[in-house]
């Protein structure tokens, strides 16, 4: 996810798994049957959270801290492996797709109930979908995640899903308009979560209103969302700035740990650190990179996940002409230092991106174009470009911190010093992250911005298609930008895994040497950190821990 919004069946690349020490990993069997590990207790775990939940609906939800709750009430009908990126059985236990790829048949666990008491079964998943694709024009703007991946509503001509078939109880029919690497990854998302038939018709789910330069929604999202998760909803105290969830005691799998999961919102970094070493919350994510050793000393339990993300900075020739000169963009790249970056502003564990997703994704080519840093080499291109005066306007937002980009500040101090090395002339613009800047980067308003991404799922159509698809990097106004889309949309259409490997390898390479549409920086992994009394916890590369397995002494 990038801002605050937004695995191949065939091909998936694993990611190590790291457990929290003291306890074994939970594992459900196919059945949804309960493991051996660990027993049920009265405790409650507090997790400080950096905001407030926007919505808990997970179906409208754009942002981390409304996707974090969700994940432990709701599940989808496939899941990731504990610490992983890799595809297992969810609310399915299987899934296969036609030899076209545009058939997808997924059968369904038996005995499975919603929080209300509500039959988990082939016709709530084809309500849910239908459901889902059924927006008014409010709820087409407020459900992000559907509109980006499947590219419109109602079955329309653009619209990725076209159907939803019950086949009895316990299987359906998914028909998409074309294949796509997306599938079924796409479906371990919260915003594909199954959420209960009654309930969503009962409250009004889909009774969502535009209000100003905002969204409503309706009482469903905020007092009554239904899931079939490990825990339940009990109450969102607005006032004092807590979501309590509490043991879902029917959950068809095992059992969540401790009885009670409380998220305390606590938005200062310093704050939340804090309140840790006090014992007054057991955990909270994303903690600053020069506090983790001190962390560590004080015998917290801090994880640091695999790095699923990159960290980049965007171009965009619509607001500064220059840039649509390659040799100026290749200029800029060969300017920046990103091996003293890495290692002067990124935690242990960074490296330097090369290309636009991590290693770990499919299509990852060892064959692009390397731009090593050369100040000379950027004086020279400049110069042949007939820019050695030129001015950019480079933006970085304030009031956040972002897995991939812990101190947005110095990150971009390091940028300036660099490029007024090599004679460009940097203005500063800074503006809060949920303030003006990423509605600003997402609608095309600054010519440089730093901005990043945390996969969501394991393909390269995952990165790709939200960098440049859109409007924030201007990718259109270049000759080949049409091209561009036009390769990434038929990569991700290609069926055989090997095939569309090799596509994405292809386009990689043709992003770095001939397209260079934005400036890869880095990879970096973000840690999250728990008291020394919490165990069990699997700390996953998606940002999407189950908590269920926690155990509190």
């Amino acid at each position: 996810m990038q801002s605050s919004r937004k695995v191949s069946a065939l091909a998936v690349a694993s990611v190590a798994a790291l457990v929290l020490s003291g306890c074994a990993e939970s594992k459900r069997d196919e059945s949804g049957t309960s493991g051996s590990s660990g027993s049920t207790s009265n405790a409650t775990m507090t997790f400080a959270a950096a905001g407030a939940p926007k919505t808990f609906d997970p179906f409208y939800a754009t942002d981390g801290e409304s996707f974090r709750p969700a994940r432990q009430m709701f599940e989808g009908l496939v899941d990731f492996k504990p610490g992983t990126a890799d595809l297992t059985p969810g609310l399915a236990t299987s899934w296969n797709p036609s030899s076209d790829g545009k058939t997808w048949t997924f059968k369904l666990r038996t005995g499975v109930k919603f929080s209300d008491g509500t039959p988990f079964n082939a016709d709530a998943v084809c309500k849910n979908f239908e459901r889902m694709d059924k927006q008014n024009e409010a709820g087409q703007t407020a459900a992000s995640y559907w509109n980006d991946n499947m590219g419109g509503f109602n079955k329309s001509k653009t619209d990725l899903y076209q159907g939803c078939t019950a086949k009895g109880e316990d299987s359906v029919e998914l028909k998409l308009l074309r294949p796509t690497s997306k599938f079924p990854a796409l479906l371990g998302l919260p915003a594909w979560s199954m959420q209960s038939p009654t309930a969503l018709e009962k409250y009004k789910a889909n009774d969502v209103k535009a209000q100003g330069d905002g969204i409503t929604q309706s009482e469903y999202a905020s007092k009554y969302p239904t899931g079939t998760g490990p825990f339940k909803f009990e109450s969102y105290d607005v006032q004092n700035k807590t979501v309590t969830l509490v043991r879902n005691d029917d959950y068809h799998g095992e059992k969540a740990k401790v009885a009670k999961l409380v998220f305390k919102i606590i938005p200062d970094g310093t704050s939340r650190k804090q309140a840790l070493l006090a014992g007054d919350v057991d955990g909270y994510d994303l903690p600053n990179p020069v506090d983790w050793a001190s962390l560590k000393s004080a015998g917290m339990n801090l994880m640091v996940r695999p790095a699923f993300n990159i960290l980049y900075l965007g171009l965009n020739p619509t607001k500064n002409p220059a840039l649509k000169d390659l040799k100026v963009r290749q200029a800029l790249y060969y300017a920046i230092n990103r091996d003293q970056l890495v290692k002067t502003q990124l935690p242990e564990g960074a490296t330097v991106a090369t290309q636009w997703y991590p290693k770990t994704v499919d299509g990852y080519s060892d064959a692009v174009q390397q731009y090593k840093y050369d100040p000379e080499k950027a004086k020279s291109l400049l110069k042949e470009a007939g820019q050695s005066n030129l001015s950019i306007d480079l933006w970085y937002p304030s009031e956040v911190t972002r897995p991939y980009m812990p101190d947005p500040q110095k990150i971009f101090q390091a940028v300036k010093a660099d490029w007024e090395k090599v004679g460009v002339k940097v203005n500063t613009v800074t503006k809060p992250w949920a303030g003006g800047y990423t509605d600003g980067t997402s609608n095309g308003a600054s010519p440089a911005f730093s901005i990043g991404w945390t996969g969501d799922y394991n393909t390269p159509d995952n990165f790709l298609a939200n960098f440049f698809i859109g409007k924030q990097m201007g990718v259109t106004s270049y000759p080949w930008g049409a091209q561009l889309q036009k390769e990434i949309t038929d990569a991700d259409s290609i069926v055989d895994a090997g095939q569309r490997t090799a596509a994405y390898k292809k386009l990689s390479e043709k992003l770095m040497k001939d397209y260079m549409p934005g400036l890869p920086i880095s990879n970096s992994p973000p840690a999250i950190v728990f008291g020394k009394n919490i165990s069990g916890i699997v700390a996953s590369p998606l940002t999407a821990e189950d908590f269920s397995t926690a155990v509190k002494k």
